[in-house]
């Protein structure tokens, strides 16, 4: 849980005539919650504290777990899912302030110096002096995102009706059993069809979707300090090793170095 000093203005959702360049909003949000599609005039970056955050934009699902954060620019037409508990850390930026940062949505590392910008924000009020300390604040603020690093926490969503209401079902259970043969049997087609259909529509067979699925629930577990041994076996891994060895191949490391990485 976030014990850094929050100001009351920032539990307090913005309305949409906050003046400043950058508005801040703390917000917990239970497993399960979220918003539906919706889009705001200025850019976004929702840095989580606690929990994981998964959100839909530009076809694809992009989940954040602490120390990571989802960046959306103006514009941008999403929808958002509470993997997990969750206590957000957002920050509203006016889109005449995004010159420099990221045209795209991605998921970005949140270093501890912009762990520490993000800390010192939402500690002030939202009327806080654009002249003076306050203001160059922000402005460190905003370079600090401008060169976060982007990471590949991101998974193609289907276009079609039934597609995607396949790949909801795997995300939500990706360690359930995959038969490809009974699946296409549900939607009317045969297994052929769909693993072609659904490759032409995500570039992923179905397996690697559903691998990308299991590594996103592990990343959610991982942020609620579930033991390794637990996680493989709550997605099916049989062995720990099998899990670590398929986490390192997609991460670059071990599960246990994962979170705690700056």
């Amino acid at each position: 849980m976030d014990m850094a000093p929050i100001h009351p203005d920032v539990l307090v959702p913005p309305g949409p005539s906050a003046g400043r360049r950058i508005v801040a909003y703390v917000s917990d949000v239970q497993r399960g919650g979220g918003l539906p599609p919706h889009r705001h005039d200025r850019a976004q970056l929702l840095a989580v504290t606690s929990g994981s955050i998964a959100v839909l934009a530009e076809g694809h699902t992009f989940v954040a777990p602490p120390e990571r954060a989802v960046w959306l620019p103006p514009n941008a037409l999403h929808e958002t899912r509470h993997l997990a508990s969750t206590r957000v850390r957002t920050v509203y930026i006016h889109a005449d302030a995004c010159a420099s940062l990221p045209r795209r949505t991605t998921v970005v590392q949140v270093s501890p110096l912009l762990r520490e910008l993000l800390t010192a924000v939402v500690a002030r009020p939202r009327e806080y002096q654009e002249e003076g300390s306050d203001g160059r604040l922000m402005d460190v603020l905003i370079d600090q995102i401008a060169v976060s690093r982007a990471l590949p926490l991101n998974l193609p969503i289907p276009a079609s009706a039934p597609l995607l209401s396949l790949a909801t079902r795997i995300l939500d259970r990706p360690e359930g059993p995959l038969n490809i043969d009974a699946l296409a049997h549900s939607l009317g087609m045969s297994a052929r069809t769909l693993q072609r259909q659904f490759k032409t529509e995500t570039g992923l067979s179905l397996r690697s979707f559903r691998r990308q699925a299991k590594l996103f629930r592990a990343l959610e577990l991982l942020s609620a300090r579930t033991p390794v041994s637990r996680i493989s076996d709550m997605l099916g891994f049989g062995e720990p090793s099998a899990f670590i060895a398929m986490f390192r191949s997609a991460y670059g490391v071990t599960p246990g170095r994962y979170l705690a990485q700056d």
